[in-house]
């Protein structure tokens, strides 16, 4: 067995602000497994800030090296495993490991996974896989100046897009509201919208902003709060007249605390991203638990490339499509991978017949 790892950058076609700041560019590791002449690829992605198991390059490749050494010397164990998701729990040390870097989980587990279905991308067996299921997904609005705000708007209209998502906590509160109330205006009450804060208020005011814009019929609030404040979250379950959804919240909880915090915050919603949240196994666990207590999910990227975002959309297909998902991330950049991925109407959909083509999505 031959593994390597090779970084790359992504450059956005325009700056991307969220209440963390602007994005200009993205980063990103690529984990290559040569064996018994078979190549698989996966991605390991992360966003500085917000990637519990990146702290800066030359760290994070220290720590590729040693879930690499990990698998070499286990090669027998992980490649004879007919589960290759299964795979990386026989390895006790590289287990361990891999749950709190979550990132690189994400990659190894794509690695596997492509490298058995002879590097093809075929993840998953499943419709979306085979081009016959197109899964809805959201139209995202990044802020910015209320002016390019409502640009996007206006695109995302002329784009067929049921279901708007829009970046939150930056503007004046009351420029805002204005600019969420034209997004109403433009799009009719049957059109879903979700709001997205990553945390940008504070326990004190985050539920009268909520009840001024209760009118607006919002579907539900993306982790209104900063994450780790329980009891405060618990309140705005609670009482918020949005639902509320977790998203930050939910990075760096593994085992028994992963219900716990269901149980304690009753959330509405939970917003799964494999790379942030444990991988494909992390993601799978956190649904179960999900559909335990009632409630509800979709699954988002977290700004991968389109090799990334094909297998997200692949794991999301091992699922009854009852919702809208995260998936329009495709087209951010500049220069992307090969995809078969095609964004139409607000649905995401695998044409088999464009696979060498760039930047459909």
């Amino acid at each position: 067995m031959k593994i390597s790892f090779e970084n790359k950058i992504y450059q956005f076609k325009q700056p991307s602000g969220t209440s963390r700041g602007i994005l200009t560019e993205k980063q990103a590791w690529f984990i290559k497994i040569e064996h018994q002449n078979k190549v698989g690829v996966g991605e390991c992605s992360i966003i500085p800030g917000l990637s519990p198991d990146f702290v800066d390059s030359a760290e994070y490749e220290s720590r590729l090296d040693f879930a690499i050494n990990c698998l070499e010397e286990n090669v027998e164990l992980v490649m004879d495993e007919p589960d290759k998701l299964l795979a990386l729990q026989k390895v006790e040390k590289l287990w361990s490991f891999l749950l709190l870097n979550t990132s690189i989980h994400f990659g190894l587990e794509m690695a596997l996974l492509d490298w058995e279905g002879n590097g093809q991308k075929r993840f998953f067996n499943n419709g979306f896989t085979d081009g016959t299921l197109k899964i809805p997904i959201n139209g995202l609005i990044w802020m910015g100046a209320k002016e390019f705000v409502l640009k996007q708007i206006e695109d995302k209209k002329s784009d067929g897009y049921g279901c708007m998502k829009m970046k939150v906590g930056a503007l004046p509160k009351t420029e805002e509201i204005d600019v969420l109330t034209q997004l109403r205006k433009i799009y009719p009450i049957n059109t879903v919208l979700r709001i997205d804060a990553n945390g940008a208020f504070d326990s004190e005011h985050a539920l009268v902003y909520l009840n001024e814009i209760e009118h607006l019929n919002i579907h539900s609030v993306e982790q209104p709060i900063p994450a780790g404040n329980w009891k405060s979250m618990a309140i705005l379950a609670k009482k918020s007249p949005i639902p509320i959804a977790l998203d930050e919240e939910l990075i760096g909880i593994v085992g028994l605390e992963k219900e716990r915090l269901l149980k304690e915050i009753k959330p509405q919603y939970i917003i799964l991203k494999p790379s942030l949240h444990g991988g494909i196994h992390g993601c799978r666990e956190w649904i179960s638990l999900a559909e335990k207590h009632n409630v509800g999910w979709w699954i988002t990227s977290a700004l991968e490339s389109n090799h990334g975002l094909d297998c997200i959309a692949q794991l999301v297909a091992e699922y009854p499509v009852t919702t809208v998902h995260g998936l329009g991330t495709g087209s951010l950049y500049i220069e992307n991978e090969p995809t078969a991925l095609k964004v139409e109407n607000g649905f995401i959909q695998r044409k088999l017949n464009i696979s060498n083509e760039t930047n459909r999505c």
